[in-house]
């Protein structure tokens, strides 16, 4: 029997390349060229966020972050559906104030 390295993979063995999502919300700015310039990731759930949303968002990023989450879930979330998607994965990841803080963060810096 050979030595085989960990990272190498063989032709015999199958290969896993299912994505394991992160729990919590993330914001992507895509920046210009894109036809949404942002997108929220709930889960493994993309939502296109469109840019007058996200200049509302980019004026507001001094709110506590209790209060920027109230506002960020009335503008994003277009359905009470979505609305509770949002809630429900800020509840499973935890720490709302992280996630508030990283996407507030990340809008000032645009």
């Amino acid at each position: 029997m050979e030595n085989v390295p960990e990272n190498s993979s063989s032709s015999d063995a199958p290969v896993d390349k299912t994505v394991k999502p992160k729990h919590g919300l993330r914001l992507e700015l895509r920046g210009e060229g894109n036809y949404y310039k942002g997108i929220l990731h709930i889960g493994s759930t993309f939502i296109p966020i469109s840019d007058d949303i996200l200049e509302d968002l980019r004026t507001k990023t001094a709110l506590p972050s209790d209060e920027f989450f109230c506002m960020f879930v009335e503008k994003v979330g277009y359905s009470s559906y979505l609305q509770e998607q949002i809630h429900q994965e800020v509840k499973n990841a935890g720490d709302l104030h992280s996630q508030m803080s990283a996407i507030q963060q990340l809008l000032r810096k645009e």
